[in-house]
């Protein structure tokens, strides 16, 4: 049957996942950083996504697509309100730490944060500290779940920090201007592991195509407990 249903743009789509968390239906998740409507018989049509979403990259058109499905969607939210179900991200997990064996004086840690403000939304896009910078773009949670963030990441770099998912915003504009207009050196990302963290990965790659420089750059990814895993 031809249905009004959402369609959304990969190329506008962040990867914050405020979409997926605002259909109440199910039919969008995350999927390689991209949300995705993952089946039309999910989708009602009322378009509860489309405010949520911060980059306009949600749309409703006119195609052919399988009637709504009630009986499915009450059985998948379900399944989703089980304690393994839900946003990764969100998953309440308990992480059991051991206590350090070595008795020995812990020496106090210095702060290797490298200007102020951090936070994507209120640093300036031209600043003295950006010229010849090692740039190093990273999600909130992993100063929190990596224990030696300043001294293996955020050491000798200028730190930018920010969350797509509660920002809500598309940094990838900010980003492009900061790399553009100053002498950036290098590049890294460090992430969390959960599908909302892709929003930044994307941003910052986005930035750097956008920019027009040729700079190095990687991306680390950490566990929830706390491990790099690539």
């Amino acid at each position: 049957m031809v249905r009004r249903i959402i369609e959304i743009d990969p190329e506008k789509c962040n990867g914050c996942g405020a979409c997926a968390q605002a259909c109440h239906e199910g039919a969008i998740a995350m999927v390689d950083g991209k949300a995705r409507l993952m089946r039309d018989d999910y989708c009602d049509g009322l378009g509860d996504c489309l405010p949520a979403c911060p980059t306009g990259a949600i749309t409703f058109v006119e195609r052919e697509a399988a009637p709504y499905d009630r009986q499915a969607v009450e059985e998948n939210q379900r399944k989703a309100a089980q304690p393994t179900g839900g946003c990764p991200g969100q998953r309440m997990q308990q992480l059991r730490r051991e206590e350090p064996a070595d008795p020995s004086p812990q020496i106090p840690a210095a702060s290797c944060l490298g200007q102020w403000p951090c936070q994507i939304k209120l640093v300036p896009v031209n600043a003295p500290y950006f010229q010849g910078a090692r740039l190093l773009i990273a999600a909130d949670c992993t100063a929190y779940a990596y224990a030696r963030l300043h001294q293996d990441f955020m050491k000798g770099k200028i730190t930018l920090i920010g969350c797509p998912k509660l920002d809500q915003v598309d940094y990838s504009e900010k980003l492009t201007q900061i790399i553009r207009d100053n002498d950036i050196r290098s590049v890294t990302i460090v992430r969390m592991e959960v599908p909302c963290c892709g929003g930044l990965e994307l941003a910052a790659k986005k930035a750097l195509q956008a920019s027009g420089k040729f700079l190095p750059w990687q991306v680390v990814t950490i566990s929830v407990d706390g491990r790099i895993l690539d």
